[in-house]
């Protein structure tokens, strides 16, 4: 039979140059991946029906690795090497991370920049561990489409500097992930709900993960997404919620931290996690809810009421109102000027952070869609656009921001701001310097970003050097630096001398980032590894086949059993009961080869049910009747 070539309105008429572009939510505590199918943008699910992937890599022995639900499942018995909520350590140093507030339960390595973690494989660096997740994300796609994926667009919190941005990009390219942009959360959501809401106007985006918090302020208009103002906290959010609850009910039985290990602690986060999410669906009349603190081999049980959890957490988020009420202000608007604020990310299901939200600006949040999909369907939106999907002249113009200022160090260890914060991206700025020497003929340039006026107080992006520089009286050079930010909000300098044309260059690859060897070692670790990670995922789909086999199998002699006669019954109780054994400690290949068993003993079955099928269909029909 021929098939027919059906290809969407507006779209190219052949399919096979149909190209697939994926969007990324890369989240602290759960992660997504999003495509635009049949005209609408959906997150995929996995093998399970399943659409979140946990932030979670668990490395077991030998060579071994779990991601997402396998590893979380691990993550009290194994903390050490489960690890969890990498994305807070992203683009940072040892000495950047307050251990304090944290409380993780793995051992951090102090490290030329980025730090790392220490597991039973050695040390991991936050990137090596996101781009395991990433790649499982791209996996899936790929096993979605039967296809390779052409492109994709990862969201990044809106306040990641350029170190933490580079880092997340480092980890798609490990993925083997072709990066067409990075965009901003909140932006990412803005995109999703104004296309499937028709909003226009002034719009703020509050956005609470798992590990970090966003607030934007945009503008939409006419598929226009201008970002007018952005802020918010890299170290702030559900996980932090989590945390305060879990010290609460410790100080509430008297179980010092110091007296849980590892384990415990893991147990006790869990719980209060679940408590936590459990408040947030709780109801007058409904029992109360009990908190379980690990002490000793029991457990210490601690009720916990909405009232006070909101009380345990008020100054969390009253800090997420203060970046509010700055974001404002950096936007030039008032409560007043908002049409509506958007909720996104899991931890705005909390009732206490909507309620605090709705009180500040005066209006009930707006929370149609789901807030842990909409960053990962707005990034499929704008992937299909930019792999060239979206019909000429029915894209996106989407104007996003700069979080941070960017500049260079001066004399005095003062910094002199080139490009400042809250400017629309892509971005090029440029400054005139001269020297202050005379016969000065180099000149060394200090990247720096932030908003305090010294240098000290910013962090350093890059040093470079222009040489070359003529003999001058001191102040006589002209030096012209150009800062230029992409749209991905990556940066690069250049720096010329306008007499002679003499100029040096950049790409600013942050102190925190990884070294092109780094990248290059890392991609060769996980080629060394693809054998034994192939192996793996063969040996998953080996047993969910087998047991979705058995239980259709079991399920059709339930309903027909009587058809059989006792050969063939027993043949095929055989059967299960073979492939049952195998399926718990065989390998891929043999639980295959008793997969296929039973289905060729099932083959006459199936003929019999189908009989039945047919000849109840036609009972009390004659043929006249059915032609």
């Amino acid at each position: 039979m021929a098939l027919l070539q059906i290809s969407e309105p507006g779209q190219t008429p052949n399919p096979h140059q149909r190209r697939i572009g994926v969007g990324i939510d890369l989240g602290t505590t759960h992660s997504l991946v999003a495509a635009v199918r049949h005209g609408v943008s959906e997150c995929l699910p996995d093998v399970e029906g399943r659409v979140l992937l946990p932030s979670a890599v668990r490395y077991a022995d030998g060579a071994a690795r779990q991601i997402g639900w396998q590893a979380l499942d691990q993550a009290s018995a194994d903390p050490e090497n489960t690890l969890v909520s990498v994305k807070r350590l992203m683009g940072r140093s040892f000495a950047d991370i307050d251990q304090s507030q944290l409380k993780l339960p793995y051992t951090l390595i102090d490290q030329p920049g980025m730090v790392a973690v220490q597991t039973r494989q050695g040390p991991k660096s936050p990137v090596e561990v996101s781009a395991e997740i990433l790649a499982s994300l791209r996996q899936r796609a790929e096993d979605t489409f039967n296809a390779d994926i052409d492109g994709a667009v990862i969201t990044v919190p809106a306040y990641f500097d350029d170190a933490q941005r580079q880092a997340t990009k480092d980890a798609a390219q490990l993925a083997g992930l072709n990066v067409l942009r990075l965009i901003n959360e909140p932006t990412a959501a803005a995109i999703a709900y104004g296309l499937d809401q028709g909003a226009e106007g002034v719009y703020a985006v509050y956005d609470l993960g798992g590990g970090t918090f966003d607030i934007s302020i945009l503008r939409l208009n006419a598929g226009v997404f201008e970002v007018l103002s952005t802020g918010g906290d890299s170290a702030l959010g559900g996980d932090d919620y989590d945390r305060a609850l879990a010290q609460w009910a410790m100080r509430q039985v008297a179980v010092a931290p110091s007296t849980l290990d590892a384990a415990a602690r893991s147990r006790l986060l869990k719980e209060a996690r679940r408590v936590k999410e459990a408040l947030s669906g709780w109801v007058p009349g409904m029992p109360a809810l009990r908190l379980a603190v690990p002490q000793g081999e029991g457990a210490l049980l601690v009720e916990v009421a909405p009232k006070d959890f909101e009380l345990i957490t008020r100054e969390l988020t009253d800090r997420t109102l203060k970046a509010v009420k700055r974001a404002m202000r950096d936007a030039g608007v008032t409560a007043d000027d908002l049409q509506g604020v958007v909720m996104v990310g899991g931890s705005t299901r909390m009732p206490t952070v909507r309620q605090a939200v709705g009180q500040l600006l005066g209006k009930e949040p707006l929370i149609n869609l789901n807030p842990d999909e909409v960053v990962a369907l707005g990034a499929a939106i704008q992937a299909n656009q930019l792999v060239g999907n979206t019909p000429e002249g029915d894209g996106l113009l989407l104007l996003d921001v700069t979080p941070l200022s960017l500049g260079l160090e001066t004399m005095g260890g003062l910094v002199e701001r080139i490009v400042p914060r809250n400017s629309t991206l892509p971005v090029a700025r440029a400054q005139d310097f001269t020297t202050y020497k005379d016969g000065q003929t180099a000149l060394a340039l200090h990247v720096v970003q932030g908003e305090r006026d010294m240098v000290k107080d910013c962090r350093s992006l890059a040093r470079f050097e222009l040489r070359g520089i003529p003999p001058m009286a001191a102040g006589a050079a002209r030096i012209r630096v150009t800062f230029t930010v992409d749209a991905d909000g990556l940066l690069s300098v250049s720096a010329q001398e306008q007499s002679t044309g003499v100029a040096a260059h950049i790409e600013v690859k942050p102190s925190y980032g990884l070294a092109d060897e780094d990248i290059a070692r890392m991609l060769q670790d996980s080629m060394n590894t693809a054998q034994e990670d192939m192996m793996a995922r063969a040996l998953a789909e080996a047993k969910l086949d087998a047991k979705r086999l058995i239980m259709a199998t079991q399920s059709a002699l339930q309903a027909d059993g009587d058809l059989l006669d006792a050969d063939l019954r027993m043949k095929i109780d055989q059967g299960i009961a073979r492939l049952s054994t195998i399926e718990i400690s065989g390998d891929a290949a043999s639980i295959e080869a008793a997969t296929q068993a039973l289905a060729e003993a099932t083959e006459p079955f199936a003929a019999m049910r189908m009989n039945r099928g047919i000849a109840q269909a036609l009972k009390g029909h004659n043929v006249e009747s059915l032609s």
